[in-house]
């Protein structure tokens, strides 16, 4: 065992966190869950998803067996929604090919949908208690400056390196609590801002820190203008008060999602009309609300909301896969966006089953 690992492990010992839920008990499902979770979202925020999903999916069959939707309802506000989506198809794939078991193989778990390296590696380190390596965003800014490794992480030189550092490092003891460890140091100690250096149990031998050039590692993104998108979205209220969804595509922006209908900005509301066969009243007028701004990793979305009321519920929308009406009060569980939410909060008093 390394110098780092065993002070990391000593720290650990009396600083470490003991009583997050996927610990109790700890297992190869509920690691996966949580690490696929944990993927740029913070444990604080991930909490009470996990336990929500794990209440309803206890295990690796009855995950398989779900609709996409009842797994999308509990993803609802956790954001980048492909994680939702390749957990259920991963759990399809455990079930047909693995035996309803996550395999114990490194290569085999990154075959599976959203599984990379480093969430694997979580999965045989703190689920099976098999020596693997990880390296979430926490583990990386702790090696960066460890050993003042520079660039950006991002970059496959650096993380090679760092995957390097990682390997080297990781013990062949206590392998789970090291996992943990590293992870925790990164999120309480050795945090992105004011790191808390005299409490690390590394800093005697922190390259960075004997610089003085903590916040030179690892070095941030760079800079880049994020484009800005310009879209329509829709909520065309039906004479009962309901909101017409519709069905994202299963792959790219809310993929697979319920949400009210998305259109270009000079697609035109006669056009959507026409489209979806609805009818309004002699005196309609769209109602333009307030338009937002929704931001993602690569561009940010100026949405402007469009209320428009109609006089018929025509059977096209009603039946069709890819429409639904969604109505006030008790509504039935559905994947739907942040957005989606916000949306429907502008219109009606939605209350959206747990």
């Amino acid at each position: 065992m390394t110098w780092f690992a065993d002070q990391v492990l000593v720290w650990f010992d009396v600083h470490g966190r003991k009583d997050l839920p996927w610990q109790h008990p700890r297992t190869p499902y509920r690691v996966w869950i949580s690490e696929v979770m944990l993927q740029q979202t913070q444990v604080a925020t991930v909490i009470p998803y996990f336990e929500r999903f794990v209440t309803r999916f206890p295990d690796v069959e009855a995950l398989a067996r779900a609709e996409l939707d009842d797994v999308l309802h509990l993803w609802t506000g956790l954001g980048y929604y492909a994680r939702g989506r390749n957990l259920h198809a991963a759990a399809r794939h455990i079930v047909a090919q693995h035996g309803c078991a996550l395999p114990q193989d490194l290569d085999a778990l990154i075959a599976l949908p959203g599984i990379g390296a480093s969430t694997a590696g979580a999965i045989l380190a703190a689920g099976h208690g098999i020596r693997a390596s990880i390296l979430d965003g926490n583990v990386k800014r702790v090696l960066a400056r460890y050993f003042a490794v520079p660039g950006y992480p991002g970059k496959s030189a650096v993380a090679a390196t760092l995957w390097t550092h990682a390997e080297t490092n990781t013990p062949t003891v206590r392998v789970a609590d090291y996992t943990q460890a590293i992870m925790d140091l990164g999120a309480t100690l050795c945090t992105r801002s004011k790191p808390r250096c005299t409490q690390c149990p590394v800093m005697a031998e922190c390259v960075a820190y004997r610089q003085g050039a903590t916040g030179t590692y690892p070095a941030p993104r760079p800079h880049k203008t994020l484009p800005v998108r310009r879209a329509h979205m829709y909520l065309i209220i039906d004479p009962d008060g309901r909101c017409l969804l519709e069905r994202r595509p299963p792959t790219g922006l809310w993929g697979g999602l319920w949400h009210p209908p998305e259109r270009a900005v000079d697609h035109g509301v006669e056009a959507l009309l026409d489209e979806l066969d609805l009818q309004t009243p002699s005196t309609f007028t769209p109602h333009r609300l307030p338009t937002f701004r929704h931001t993602f990793t690569h561009f940010h979305m100026d949405i402007e909301p469009v209320r428009i009321d109609v006089c018929t519920t025509t059977p096209f929308v009603a039946d069709h896969d890819r429409f639904r009406w969604y109505g006030n009060g008790e509504n039935e569980p559905l994947g739907l966006s942040a957005v989606a939410v916000r949306l429907l909060s502008l219109v009606q008093p939605t209350r959206i089953r747990s």
